[in-house]
């Protein structure tokens, strides 16, 4: 969507837009992977490590919102904060690479109007899961002005303004895949459990489901199976069995929190 200015046809500009919370010991090479964007944007949950000192010297803008209500809460305030034409979605444990970078400025230039999808390349624990298949596809590049806002309590969905006529919106996918370190030490892995069960089953109680160890059992196990044996997570070692564990027991806590800690599940969550 060029931008014509006096004249002259003003290429569409690109926001990064990132949010934080104690990741000091990673958001150096987050940012620095995205630093060809027009706007390098950050919102804080409140750290109490570098993280902000950090980002404000690699170039980022950073909006410190400590009153944490939720991921979709504060995904909406970068929303509020972006001016690009276009807004990625990249996560602390993200790393773009050379490839991921170019295929996404591309993205940018052409001005086409849609939603693409990511995909990762999985880093645990020190060791890239080579063999490991992720499936996973979530949505992360929009045209700015196409989102009204976010909602949900973990995993959240944009929601976008009706498209003239009706149209529904292209959904396309990025072919080059962002690295993702997502357990990085068991400890770390740890306090992201305890955050994404207790996300995880709040967003469930909302839905009116019903909890317990028995269903809590065959989530975990199913989990651990599709992913150990089917996505090859045997194949990548001790890293692969690990991550595969931590991603069955959330599936596991999260039913036995739904039963057991009914009446206190809130979606404001935040990690250590």
């Amino acid at each position: 969507m060029p931008v014509v200015t006096g004249g002259a046809v003003a290429p569409p500009t690109l926001t990064v837009a990132v949010l934080t919370h104690n990741e000091a010991h990673r958001i150096e090479a987050c940012l620095k992977s995205a630093a060809f964007a027009d706007q390098l944007l950050v919102v804080d949950s409140g750290s109490t490590d570098d993280t902000v000192a950090l980002a404000r010297g690699l170039g980022a803008e950073v909006h410190s919102y400590p009153d944490w209500q939720g991921f979709a809460v504060q995904r909406n305030r970068l929303l509020a904060h972006a001016r690009g034409d276009y807004i990625f979605f990249l996560d602390a444990d993200e790393v773009m690479t050379p490839a991921f970078a170019q295929e996404l400025q591309a993205i940018v230039r052409s001005g086409a109007r849609a939603v693409w999808k990511i995909r990762w390349r999985m880093v645990a624990f020190g060791h890239e899961l080579t063999y490991f298949r992720s499936q996973s596809q979530i949505e992360r590049l929009f045209v700015r002005s196409m989102v009204h806002e976010f909602t949900g309590v973990v995993h959240e969905q944009a929601q976008l303004h009706p498209q003239p006529g009706g149209e529904p919106v292209p959904r396309r996918l990025i072919r080059a895949r962002l690295l993702h370190y997502s357990r990085t030490t068991v400890r770390g892995s740890l306090e992201k459990l305890t955050q994404y069960v207790m996300l995880g089953a709040a967003k469930r109680a909302e839905k009116g489901q019903r909890g317990g160890v028995l269903r809590g059992l065959a989530s975990g196990t199913s989990m651990f199976v599709r992913l150990y044996i089917f996505r090859l997570g045997f194949l990548c070692g001790g890293a692969g069995f690990l991550y595969c564990l931590f991603v069955a027991l959330e599936g596991f806590f999260r039913y036995a929190a739904l039963h057991y800690d009914h009446d206190s599940l809130t979606g404001r969550v935040i990690r250590g």
